[in-house]
């Protein structure tokens, strides 16, 4: 159990000559992001072990903070090392992709974090659950809720995110292998609902059934698909956020939605995210890709993994990037998440700015001639295996030919050519002025984001 002290930064373990110390860090080497926000109004991020410039210092679910959800503070691990039990399974020695909720019990607020322990490759892994009253610590192990084993399993128990539905709680969880599952937990325990009675001295035991199959891809792109998020749509409905592809080079966002918690899920073309028969390249709405601005120090390469947090009056999406330049690098980065009058989720190409935000909404422009101007635009209908170049593009009076203003932002238009679009203030950090950026399923249905330069 570890807790960390609200007034300094936790040791990780000496440096070394060429290794920066996490106290240095800030938003370096958050990967597989997760955040939240205590009482006071201070933020925390949970992610992975991970340090790109050598072996691991220590693990346990690295812990950031922060005011503003720009600058970030490394205070050190939630716990003292991968738990035994999980440990003992998969032999991980790392936490990835920890999941944080707060949730309202009967004895009071507790803060569950599901993290994942595996190694790269395998299928033997777990998924468990550690508690705490604030997201600070002390956190405490509660031990395995799924678990997949190699040569019996045919997807893997990493990548958790537990879903709050009024007063039932799920599980989504999956990644590459056989795809996503999803199955109800106990509110109570935290536990599967389906799991066996707990062993002496244990407070539950692993789900009994593996869940219900929500999205796959083929053998053909390497099943490559992990890292689920799900988040209800405006009006009803549920929308999935996913990660596509490799790690590394090719990594991107994309979303389908279900009138259903447990699917099916379809994307804008109405392609089931379990069909392994339709092109596995276009399957889901490319949301966020590799990608460059004008003038910008870094491109931007293979953005992934994200969750998405929800604030009154704002969506966030939290999630890693690497860098054109640097690419063994990562860092955690935060984005405006808005929804179409469609109920289509879709990303912000300009990082959250904090207090430079504005987020009164029913300011957002209101009439189809406050879009005129020059814009700098990023098609992700494009392939997403190279960093995109951003381009500029004139919008006048011929490109609003049909377009209808629904207010606060969202604008559409049918026919031949539809438009699905949000558009909203934002801060361009590279010109470092106040804007306008907007989100749009384009005429072909893929999305067309971009930030007015003029």
């Amino acid at each position: 159990m570890t807790h960390l002290d609200d007034a300094a930064p936790a040791s990780t373990g000496a440096a070394g000559p060429s290794r920066p110390d996490p106290s240095t860090w800030g938003a370096r080497n958050a990967h597989d992001p997760t955040a939240v926000r205590d009482d006071d109004g201070v933020y925390w991020l949970f992610s992975t072990d991970a340090d790109a410039d050598g072996p691991l210092r220590a693990s346990g679910a690295q812990i950031r903070r922060s005011a503003d959800l720009v600058s970030w503070e490394h205070v050190g691990c939630a716990l003292d090392g991968v738990p035994g039990p999980a440990h003992a399974h998969a032999g991980a020695e790392g936490l990835w992709a920890p999941d944080v909720v707060r949730v309202d019990t009967a004895a009071g607020v507790e803060w569950r974090m599901y993290y994942s322990a595996s190694t790269f490759g395998s299928r033997t892994s777990a998924i468990g659950l550690a508690v705490a009253p604030h997201p600070r610590g002390p956190w405490e192990d509660r031990g395995i809720v799924v678990a997949t084993e190699h040569d019996r399993d045919g997807h893997n128990a990493i990548d958790a995110q537990l879903v709050i539905d009024g007063d039932r709680h799920h599980l989504v969880y999956g990644s590459f292998f056989g795809g996503l599952h999803i199955f109800e937990v106990d509110p109570v325990t935290g536990f599967a609902l389906d799991a066996p009675a707990p062993a002496p001295g244990q407070h539950g035991a692993p789900a009994s059934s593996l869940g219900t199959l929500i999205a796959r891809r083929p053998r053909s792109v390497d099943t490559a698909i992990e890292g689920p998020y799900l988040v209800p749509r405006p009006g009803g409905g549920w929308a999935l956020i996913v990660s596509y592809d490799s790690l590394v080079s090719t990594y991107h966002v994309r979303v389908a939605v279900a009138e259903d918690l447990y699917g099916p899920y379809v994307d804008h073309e109405g392609r089931s995210m379990t069909d392994l028969d339709a092109d596995p390249l276009a399957v889901g709405l490319t949301v966020l890709a590799s990608h460059r601005l004008e003038g910008a120090e870094r491109g931007i390469l293979a953005p992934g993994h994200a969750s998405v947090l929800t604030e009154p009056g704002r969506q966030l999406l939290v999630h890693h990037t690497r860098f054109a330049e640097t690419p063994r690098q990562h860092e955690v980065q935060v984005r405006r998440l808005v929804w179409t009058h469609g109920g289509w989720p879709l990303v912000s190409i300009q990082t959250w700015a904090g207090e430079r935000e504005d987020d009164a909404e029913a300011g957002w422009p209101a009439d189809v001639a406050s879009l005129a101007g020059e814009w700098e635009i990023v098609d992700y209908a494009l392939p997403t295996d190279v960093v995109q170049a951003s381009r500029r593009v004139s919008v006048g009076e011929a490109e609003f030919a049909g377009l209808v203003a629904h207010g606060a932002g969202r604008f559409t238009r049918d026919g031949e050519s539809p438009v699905d679009a949000v558009v909203f203030p934002a801060w361009d950090a590279v010109r470092a002025v106040a804007t306008l950026s907007f989100a749009a399923r384009g005429p072909q249905g893929t999305v067309v984001v971009g930030t007015r330069v003029g």
